[in-house]
């Protein structure tokens, strides 16, 4: 992609690398994440910002947007009660997210923005659409998912009390995988909401793109909760598997949706 905006498209290939590579130290600076995890991130970051890029490129309308609001409302949230949960030993390390940790919140939406996915998915599954910007609904489903799961997890620890098992309805330890908090899963909704609308209105999207991408996200929610409280806690999957898959999970629920509810195109 590096070699096709070079050939074709210097200016874009000059902003998309320029504000990349600002995001990932800006993530380093605010110990948001190791060296390693800045790196990645700043990798699909640009990725991303190649897929969604247009012709007229303006920073302020690109897929950089929803990946910082991404950014900002997690930190916010991670931070916040930061005390309480170091009391209760599931406060985040001091150092920040791990590379693979960033992998797995951001390497789904980064994969269906391709365009090569993109094609693949709209010849194999019949998706009456071009793909292009408004596929990146997709993708950033998968976005608000990875900020949903997040937030509802970081506040839920300091505003959920005792949450309970999605599975059996029991009552359970903060930080227990699985475990969700009625405080939680509505701050996620609304982390969903918010990644949702900054990618809509960035990438000027219409209401379609708006409730898909918040659907999916919120759909991927409650299926990491489900993922938590089975394979995660039977010890078949670690969290940046479950991670993932709850990513993947939002952007195959936007799918399905279009599958069923078939549009002249996402807009």
């Amino acid at each position: 992609m590096a070699d096709w905006g070079a050939q074709h498209a210097p200016a874009v290939l000059a902003w998309t690398l320029g504000l990349s590579t600002a995001f990932g130290l800006l993530a380093w600076n605010l110990r948001a994440g190791t060296p390693a995890a800045a790196a990645t991130g700043a990798l699909l970051t640009a990725s991303m910002m190649f897929s969604a890029a247009t012709a007229e490129f303006r920073p302020w309308r690109s897929a950089l947007v929803p990946i910082l609001a991404f950014m900002g409302i997690t930190s916010l949230a991670t931070r916040f009660g930061r005390a309480r949960k170091e009391r209760l030993g599931t406060a985040e390390g001091r150092r920040g997210r791990g590379a693979g940790q960033v992998a797995a919140n951001l390497g789904c939406a980064a994969l269906v923005a391709q365009p090569v996915a993109q094609i693949w998915i709209a010849d194999h599954l019949g998706f009456g659409f071009t793909p292009g910007v408004p596929f990146f609904t997709v993708a950033l489903a998968a976005l608000s998912e990875a900020a949903a799961d997040t937030v509802s997890s970081e506040i839920g620890q300091v505003l959920g009390g005792r949450p309970f098992m999605l599975t059996t309805l029991r009552r359970a330890e903060p930080g227990t995988d699985g475990a969700i908090s009625l405080a939680g899963t509505l701050a996620g909704i609304a982390a969903a909401a918010g990644v949702a609308l900054a990618g809509t209105w960035a990438l000027q999207g219409g209401p379609e793109m708006l409730l898909l991408s918040w659907a999916g996200g919120v759909f991927g929610l409650f299926f990491d909760s489900l993922l938590g409280a089975t394979a995660e806690r039977w010890n078949w999957l670690n969290n940046d598997a479950v991670n993932f898959l709850s990513t993947a999970s939002a952007s195959a629920f936007v799918l399905a949706l279009l599958a069923f509810f078939p549009t002249n195109g996402i807009g």
